[in-house]
C-alpha cells in the first residue's frame, strides 16, 4: 500500500464525509457477517453435508481475490457508483457501465429481500407467530426510515448491531466448544459429504452458496465519498473485515457440523439457534433469536445503504433518471433513491425462496466482480496524480478465473431469474435515455429561441433607445 499525498485527501462531493476507519471496518464486517451466516447454514449443509468449513474457507479465498481489485480501483477513483464507475472508465461504454451498475443494484435489492424473509422466519417466530411476507415488508420500511435519517446515525446503529451479531457467533463457537469438552458432539462429521457426491464437487457447489455469506464487502465501494481519508482507510478496513469474518465463519461451520448432523440443520430456517439448543446451553432460545434478528437486520440496513448510494451514483453519471440523485437538504441523504430501492426490495420478498434469492445475488455479483477484475487490468494504463493501493497483477487474473468457475456452477433457474432482472434494467436504461433526449431537445429549443430573441434585440437599437 502506498501513502497518501497531501493534495489528494478527498475528492469533492455533495455527501458528508463522516465515516472514519473504525466505522468503515464495522460497516464492512457488519455487512459481511449479516449477509447470510445466520440464515444459510442449513442450505449449505444440503450441498456439503458436514464439511461446512471447507466451502466457507474456499469462498473467503475467492472473495479476497476480487477484494484486492476493489482496493486498487476504489482508492484510485474514490467516487460513489463503485463498479459502474470503474466499468465506464475501463470500457468507455455507457451500456456496459449501466449493466454492471444495475447488476450490483439488482443484487443488493435481492439480497435485502432475502434478508427480510430471513428476519421474518424462525428467529422472529420465537417471539411472534406472524405471516412472513407482511412482516418482511414492514421490516424494510423501518430500514428505509433509518437509512433516510442519516449516514452517521445509520452507521452508529451498525456499530452496536455488529457487536451484537458478532457476540451471537462467538456464543455458537464457545457453547459448542464446551459441549465437545464435555464429551458431546461428533467430530467425524467434519469430513462427511452427501452420499455419492465427491468431496471436491460438493465443496465447489457449496462455495456458490457460501460466497453469499461473504458478499457485502463490495458495498463499501459505494460509500467512499463519505469516508475520511479514503485512500489510506479503505484497504485496511476491507482486508481486516474480510479476514475477521472468514475466521469466525470457519469456526462457526466447524461448530455447527460437530453439534448437529446435516439432516437436522437442513430442516431449520434458524440453523444456528438449533445448534445452540443441541449443545444444551443454558442460554435462553429467545436471547439467541434476538441476537440473530439483530444480525439479519444489520445486514439489511447496510445493504440498503449501499443500494441507495449506488442508485444515487448512477443518477449522477446520468445512467439513471436524475430525480434519483435528489438529496435531503439537511440530512444529506439520497431520499428518492432510498424510497425507490426499498419499494423494489419489498416486491422481491414475494418470491419467498431464500435459496433462489441467495444464488441470484451471487450470480449478479459474479458478473460485477468479473467486470471489476477486468477493469483493474485495463486501467493500469490510466495514471492518476495521487498515490493509491496497488495489487499484484496475478490477483485480478485469478479473480477472473474464480468468477468464471463459480458462474459455471449456477442452476438454470437462477440464470433465468437473473436474466429477467437484467432485462428489466435494460428497459429502464432505454427509458432513461429517451427521457434525457427529450430534456436535451427542449433545452436546445429554449436556447435557440433565446438566441433568436437576442439577435432581434440587437437589430433594433434605435427602437429600444426611443422606448427607453
Amino acid at each position: 500500500m502506498t501513502s497518501d499525498t497531501a493534495n489528494a485527501q478527498a475528492a469533492p462531493t455533495r455527501l458528508r464525509r463522516a465515516i472514519t476507519g473504525p466505522l468503515l471496518f464495522a460497516f464492512i464486517l457488519g455487512d459481511v457477517l449479516g449477509a447470510g451466516i445466520y440464515a444459510l447454514m442449513g442450505v449449505l449443509s444440503e450441498k456439503v453435508g458436514g464439511m461446512l468449513w471447507a466451502p466457507l474457507l474456499l469462498a473467503l479465498l475467492l472473495a479476497l481475490l476480487t477484494a484486492g481489485s476493489y482496493a486498487e480501483l476504489v482508492t484510485k477513483y474514490p467516487r460513489a457508483g463503485g463498479a459502474s464507475v470503474f466499468a465506464e472508465r475501463a470500457f468507455h461504454s455507457p451500456v456496459v457501465s449501466f449493466l454492471v451498475g444495475f447488476s450490483m443494484l439488482a443484487a443488493g435489492v435481492t439480497s435485502a429481500a432475502g434478508l427480510a424473509i430471513a428476519f421474518a422466519g424462525d428467529y422472529l417466530g420465537t417471539f411472534f407467530d406472524l405471516p412472513t411476507i407482511p412482516v418482511a415488508i414492514l421490516f424494510l420500511a423501518i430500514v428505509a426510515a433509518l437509512n433516510a435519517r442519516g449516514i452517521r446515525e445509520s452507521l452508529g446503529a451498525n456499530l452496536v448491531m455488529t457487536a451484537i451479531e458478532l457476540s451471537g457467533l462467538v456464543i455458537v463457537i464457545v457453547v459448542v466448544g464446551m459441549f465437545v469438552a464435555g464429551g458431546g458432539g461428533d467430530a467425524s462429521r467434519l469430513t462427511q459429504t452427501p452420499e455419492g457426491t465427491p468431496a471436491a464437487m460438493a465443496v465447489l457447489a457449496g462455495a456458490v452458496i457460501a460466497y453469499y455469506s461473504f458478499v457485502g464487502f463490495e458495498t463499501s465501494a459505494n460509500m467512499i465519498e463519505e469516508v475520511k481519508d479514503p485512500r489510506r482507510t479503505y484497504p485496511r478496513a476491507l482486508f481486516g473485515a474480510l479476514f475477521t469474518a472468514g475466521a469466525v465463519y470457519v469456526l462457526v461451520g466447524v461448530a455447527s457440523s460437530i453439534a448437529l448432523p446435516a439432516s437436522e440443520l437442513q430442516e431449520s430456517s434458524g440453523p444456528l439457534l438449533s445448534v445452540v439448543e443441541a449443545a444444551g446451553a443454558s442460554i435462553p432460545s429467545w436471547l439467541f433469536s434476538l441476537i440473530a434478528l439483530v444480525a439479519v437486520a444489520n445486514g439489511a440496513l447496510l445493504t440498503m445503504i449501499m443500494v441507495s448510494r449506488l442508485t444515487y451514483g448512477m443518477a449522477e453519471q446520468n445512467l439513471l433518471p436524475s430525480v434519483l440523485g435528489r438529496v435531503l437538504p439537511h440530512r444529506k441523504t439520497p431520499w428518492v433513491a432510498i424510497l425507490t430501492t426499498t419499494l423494489v426490495a419489498m416486491g422481491l420478498t414475494l418470491v419467498g425462496d431464500l435459496a433462489t434469492l441467495a444464488e441470484t445475488v451471487v450470480l449478479l455479483l459474479l458478473v460485477v466482480f468479473l467486470s471489476v477484475n477486468v477493469s483493474v487490468l485495463v486501467l493500469r494504463r490510466d495514471r492518476v496524480e495521487h498515490d493509491h493501493f496497488r495489487i499484484w497483477t496475478v490477483i485480478p487474473v485469478l479473480g477472473i478465473a474464480s468468477c468464471i468457475l463459480l458462474l459455471t456452477q449456477q442452476r438454470p433457474a437462477v440464470w433465468l431469474f437473473g436474466a429477467i432482472l437484467l432485462a428489466v434494467g435494460g428497459v429502464l436504461y432505454l427509458l432513461a435515455r429517451w427521457s434525457r433526449r427529450r430534456t436535451d431537445d427542449r433545452h436546445d429549443s429554449t436556447s435557440a429561441s433565446a438566441s433568436a430573441s437576442a439577435s432581434a434585440s440587437d437589430d433594433t437599437p434605435e427602437e429600444n433607445h426611443e422606448h427607453a
